[in-house]
């Protein structure tokens, strides 16, 4: 594949490695300085990652404990800063150690700048980690 040349594609891009538990791969779109904010995350999980390492430590596990299947009804936002997009999604699977679906909802604020993900806001739903299995961040509530 060639490289993505607009934010969009680059985030499409960044689903289909999460679908394919690409984890390596999906971190090799973060800016070595990147930052990802989970402003309404609970008391125990981060509200901030600085910097491609501490993402890749945070995303790791991820496949080991949420099974992504689909991120149905997409929709990406142009904003009037082209190196910025919104993006509403759901992301659906199972989570692997109970077996019980997955059904997220997301809002997320995307930039990119020279073909890497700088700035990620995800405003997720901070009520779904209170289902068993869901934590994959390494700290326990």
């Amino acid at each position: 594949m060639s490289a993505p040349t607009s934010p969009a594609e680059l985030y499409r891009h960044s689903l289909r490695l999460l679908l394919d538990k690409d984890i390596p791969a999906w971190v090799g779109l973060w800016a070595e300085d990147g930052v990802m904010e989970f402003p309404f995350a609970p008391d125990g999980w981060p509200r901030r990652l600085e910097g491609r390492d501490a993402i890749a430590a945070y995303m790791r596990a991820y496949p080991d404990h949420i099974d992504l299947h689909d991120f149905p009804a997409l929709r990406i936002h142009q904003t009037t800063d082209p190196q910025t997009i919104v993006v509403e999604m759901r992301g659906v699977g199972r989570v692997v150690e109970t077996d019980s679906p997955f059904d997220m909802t997301y809002i997320a604020v995307v930039t990119v700048q020279d073909g890497h993900i700088t700035s990620y806001r995800d405003y997720w739903n901070p009520l779904a980690v209170l289902e068993p299995g869901i934590d994959f961040t390494g700290g326990r509530r």
